[in-house]
């Protein structure tokens, strides 16, 4: 059974993610989705306006609603949990706990007794400085120690799934780092790439952190980029051809990048000569930077994805091209891949 024939549920659906999720469902037809966020007071309703979808509700109804009755929202086929505070530098870990652990806890237990599809954004975050390895066919989950709060309240629910005995029957995606269109809202947590675009545009150049651990050289450190077209495709796949899978699934290009790499791709996409200088980290987040980070897809792709990804140079320039150099977002026409 395809999960996403029925009627299909998208929290944090004017997020980053979450609103190119939407357009994805867009692009095949899907209109039946209710939205679910909390739009507050920046920009990111924008990623709303060229999408398609039947009803919006702010978060904090939602979950009132589910707390007075199981059936108030009515019947859903899938549910993408996507909603969540993603600052890793968010300190205040009771407003982490309810929003990222029990939030997703609540939703989960709904989407069970209901039949729906349940797919939700674990991290990456969860892995820490990955000396634990980063390993999603690891059951022995106990074992990751996150370098922030924010990760931890990821992990926590991940644990708690698979104590309930739910892991097996509803998925959870770790993102690694993603980047792409409709994240602009997202100010200092936004990728390198949009930062980065601003940046060279307005001094010519682009700073870069100073490597603090011998093994890497300055801009050699490493990390897994995802274009967010990729990201929504592959967590597209667990709702739909019947996918039964579950648990906690890596989703990645499955190579490392040097920010060396990332770098020459912006500015060849903008069609200048690289011009970088190295710029001292914070001292604050010394102590929790992730040198290293590289997705093994390997359990995605015997689940049954077998898309081709976008190689970061393409993605990169489909990017800036279409979306940042104009200011438009996912929905918007003509935006296209090049």
């Amino acid at each position: 059974m395809n999960a996403l024939g029925g009627r299909i549920l998208v929290t944090g659906g004017a997020g980053f993610i979450g609103s190119a999720l939407v357009w994805a469902l867009n692009a095949r037809g899907i209109e039946d989705i209710v939205v679910c966020d909390i739009l507050g007071s920046d920009e990111k309703w924008r990623n709303l306006v060229p999408l398609r979808y039947g009803d919006y509700i702010e978060g904090p109804a939602l979950r009132a609603k589910l707390a007075q009755s199981q059936t108030a929202l009515g019947k859903f086929s899938a549910v993408f949990h996507l909603g969540a505070c993603s600052s890793t530098t968010e300190r205040n870990a009771s407003y982490l706990i309810d929003n990222n652990t029990a939030f997703t806890r609540e939703l989960a237990g709904w989407a069970l007794g209901m039949g729906a599809r349940f797919v939700y954004a674990s991290s990456a975050a969860t892995y820490g400085d990955g000396s634990s390895g980063m390993d999603d066919k690891d059951p022995a989950i106990e074992r990751l120690r996150p370098l922030n709060m924010y990760g931890y309240s990821k992990h926590l629910f991940d644990l708690q799934a698979r104590h309930l005995g739910w892991l097996s029957r509803i998925v959870g995606v770790k993102y690694f780092n993603v980047f792409g269109p409709n994240e602009e809202h997202k100010a200092d947590m936004r990728s390198v790439v949009s930062k980065a675009h601003q940046q060279i545009l307005s001094s010519g150049k682009l700073g870069l952190f100073k490597s603090y651990d011998p093994r890497y050289a300055d801009g050699c450190q490493k990390r897994d980029f995802l274009y967010v077209k990729d990201a929504v495709e592959m967590t597209l796949h667990f709702a739909e051809k019947g996918s039964s899978a579950g648990g906690l699934f890596n989703l990645g290009s499955g190579e490392a990048h040097t920010w060396l790499d990332l770098s020459d791709a912006i500015f060849a996409a903008l069609g200048r000569t690289p011009q970088v200088e190295f710029i001292d980290m914070p001292e604050t987040l010394r102590a929790k930077y992730q040198y290293f980070t590289q997705a093994d897809i390997s359990k995605l792709r015997s689940s049954g994805y077998t898309r081709p990804l976008t190689p970061l140079s393409e993605a990169v320039a489909d990017y800036v091209k279409h979306y940042l150099a104009s200011e438009r977002r996912l929905g918007d026409e003509p935006a296209r891949a090049s």
